[in-house]
């Protein structure tokens, strides 16, 4: 039987509870109210946010606002071209699913009353995909949903602060951040988001081919946390060089 990989095997080389380069692009879009482009490693997600002056039905009349979320990925993003949703006939379940997680990550820091009746769309459009785009999207959609809140509303209408990192299992061992190597080898995938407070927002995994234990997803949250208070910092800091 193959050796299992030392924690100093990873196939990026990367420590277990270390993330790939985090960095954010603020004002990528010359047109959006709010945009920035996520780059985890070799992953890139442009992020754009879209206010319009009107509601889903269910809302109307209430004096509440909505934010939404949609997720596509470019026909380029991975090594093999897929098709343009559009022309395939509609979204698959994969990004329906993946923008419903942005769409309720983001919600939960939102004061709706705050909005009035106008719907914001967070669009992550995702460039070039190696592993954890849905994570990159949120990341960069609370910045970019910031930026036009911060431009477009007198009273502010966002609460604290919201990221994302994916953590797994990785030859029986807990790892951060996974990317696409590991990602599609990986015993447990789990996609964590989390507020500033360090308060879970919503939790996302699957065992991929045994069952993991307890004391393993306590691991696996633990790193979480660690690299979501990372990845608040750099939101801090390209805010902040934004001016």
């Amino acid at each position: 039987m193959p050796e299992k990989k030392s924690l100093k095997e990873r196939p990026s080389g990367r420590a277990p509870d270390e993330l790939r380069p985090v960095r954010f692009e603020i004002g990528y879009s010359k047109h959006a109210p709010g945009s920035a482009l996520a780059h985890f490693g070799d992953t890139r997600v442009l992020c754009t946010a879209s206010i319009d002056a009107s509601v889903p039905r269910f809302l109307r009349g209430s004096g509440r606002g909505w934010v939404t979320a949609e997720y596509g990925m470019l026909p380029g993003a991975t090594n093999t071209r897929g098709r343009r949703e559009a022309v395939a006939g509609g979204q698959t379940g994969r990004s329906m699913e993946i923008q419903r997680l942005i769409g309720r990550s983001l919600r939960a820091c939102v004061d709706f009353e705050a909005l009035g009746e106008r719907t914001v769309t967070i669009d992550c459009d995702v460039l070039q995909a190696d592993g954890g785009t849905r994570t990159a999207s949120v990341c960069g959609g609370w910045l970019a949903l910031t930026l036009a809140c911060r431009r477009k509303f007198r009273r502010y209408p966002l609460h604290g602060q919201v990221a994302a990192i994916s953590v797994g299992l990785y030859r029986g061992q807990a790892v951060l951040d996974l990317d696409y190597a590991e990602d599609s080898e990986a015993e447990a995938d789990i996609n964590v988001v989390m507020n500033e407070a360090g308060g879970l927002i919503e939790v996302q995994g699957t065992a991929e081919s045994h069952a993991f234990l307890r004391g393993e997803l306590d691991q696996m949250l633990d790193l979480a946390g660690g690299g979501i208070q990372r990845i608040l910092a750099a939101q801090e800091q390209a805010l902040e060089q934004s001016g």
